[in-house]
């Protein structure tokens, strides 16, 4: 059994030797760091020696419980109805959360979402939407409470004394190579979520090229950690292992991105968009338990889709958080490139692989992402993927194009998506999976 530690250095060098740290301890460590008792380079030591050794599950859980505790949480007790919640490890062109949410809403859910921001190749839900114009995602807590309890959903960013110590933590192990550590994202994944106070949480694991999670054992273990995490706080929690070998849907990039979510809220959009929001909620839909059979779940979901609802939801979000709401019915009112670039095919083929992350990287060299958390973003430059896994391509026919604002920035951005495209004379025999399990 673990045992309490005298000081920070006995911490560290418990953690070093592989020793498990009591709750105690953790708890001790993580609250003095948010409360500035603790100075960065303490906390460096601590987060790489857990990196090396690993966290055990008790662990984590005695860390994301004081994650939780560095700060507020959000009350939703006066919030009728169920709480639900979604959040994605992080992808390339991955906007679920722009259908889904709306979604959720019309399907009659509560739905309190906090989003980040994106940095290096993924994108980030606050971004896309801060590319609508006069939209804020800065709402003061009673605001999004009214919000969410009015029309069904608010989507907003994290408030300075919701999990702090999170904030301060990851902003640590960005620059200390400590990111990738699996019981480090799933307390940081976790405690957010549970200082929402939300009834039912999905989180979509990504894994493949573009995400980090490589393969679908790292994603499993990362399912095992958040489900345990999940439990120990009496929260019901369901994890999607979906796929990120390839963008999600064409559209790489803010205003883009936006664009392409409205089109798959109309009805239409690329058919991957549509298949992962529709089964993801109806996953949720079939959590609860109220809506029939999963098949009737998905119908459900099918239908907010076809009849509209969705749509009218999302536009009651854009209104509420001061956006303008016509850039449903005239896209051309979101920020638009002036400049616009092919990218050609070497040769003739079929497309086996893509490097998901390095589209991402060059929609990042065109201005659509940061790669520190201060760095300017432009929200109408991107990529729009005009070739996916599977699809045959002739030599000088256009694999992408790029949306800028610099040319100065194409040359990069084009050798980027160029090497990114592995092309073939056969079609790879494996097929695309969208959605590898649902773990429960």
């Amino acid at each position: 059994m673990a045992r309490n530690l005298a000081t920070v250095q006995d911490i560290i060098a418990a953690k070093r030797d592989g020793l498990e740290l009591s709750d105690n301890d953790m708890r001790r460590i993580v609250l003095d760091y948010a409360a500035d008792k603790i100075p960065d380079y303490q906390m460096a030591a601590l987060l790489m020696a857990a990196y090396i050794r690993g966290l055990s599950l008790n662990e984590t859980i005695a860390l994301t419980r004081a994650m939780v505790d560095s700060g507020s949480t959000v009350d939703l007790s006066n919030i009728s109805g169920v709480k639900v919640d979604k959040h994605s490890s992080g992808g390339v062109g991955d906007k679920t959360t722009l259908v889904l949410v709306p979604m959720l809403a019309a399907c009659g859910l509560r739905v309190p979402k906090m989003s980040g921001r994106g940095l290096g190749f993924t994108g980030g839900t606050l971004d896309k939407l801060e590319s609508i114009p006069g939209l804020t995602t800065s709402l003061p807590i009673h605001q999004f409470v009214r919000q969410v309890e009015e029309i069904g959903a608010a989507i907003a960013g994290q408030t300075a004394d919701l999990v702090p110590a999170d904030k301060k933590i990851y902003a640590l192990r960005d620059v200390t190579a400590t990111v990738d550590s699996i019981p480090l994202i799933a307390a940081s994944i976790m405690s957010k979520k549970i200082a929402c106070s939300t009834d039912i949480i999905l989180i979509d694991v990504k894994v493949g090229t573009g995400a980090f999670m490589q393969n679908v054992a790292q994603a499993k273990e990362l399912s095992h950690f958040l489900l345990s995490i999940g439990r120990a706080f009496g929260r019901r929690v369901t994890v999607a292992i979906t796929d990120m070998n390839q963008p999600l849907g064409r559209a790489v990039g803010n205003a883009l991105e936006v664009a392409e979510a409205v089109e798959t809220l109309k009805g239409h959009g690329p058919g991957d968009v549509r298949e992962l929001c529709v089964q993801l909620c109806s996953v949720i839909l079939d959590m609860i338990g109220s809506y029939g059979t999963l098949e009737q779940s998905l119908r459900t979901a099918q239908a907010v889709l076809d009849d509209g609802s969705a749509l009218d939801r999302f536009r009651k979000i854009i209104s509420a958080q001061g956006g303008d709401p016509e850039i449903i019915d005239n896209p051309d009112r979101l920020p638009r490139a002036r400049l616009q670039q092919s990218v050609p095919s070497s040769k003739s083929g079929y497309v086996v692989r893509i490097d998901c992350a390095a589209i991402g990287r060059a929609a990042g060299v065109l201005g659509a992402g940061r790669e520190r958390k201060e760095d300017n973003i432009d929200p109408a430059v991107g990529v729009i993927v005009r070739k996916k896994l599977g699809d045959w391509v002739e030599e000088g026919e256009a694999l992408a194009e790029l949306y800028s604002n610099d040319a100065a920035r194409l040359p990069a951005a084009m050798q980027l998506v160029s090497n990114a495209y592995v092309i073939a004379t056969e079609r790879c025999s494996e097929d695309v999976r969208l959605i590898h399990e649902i773990v429960r």
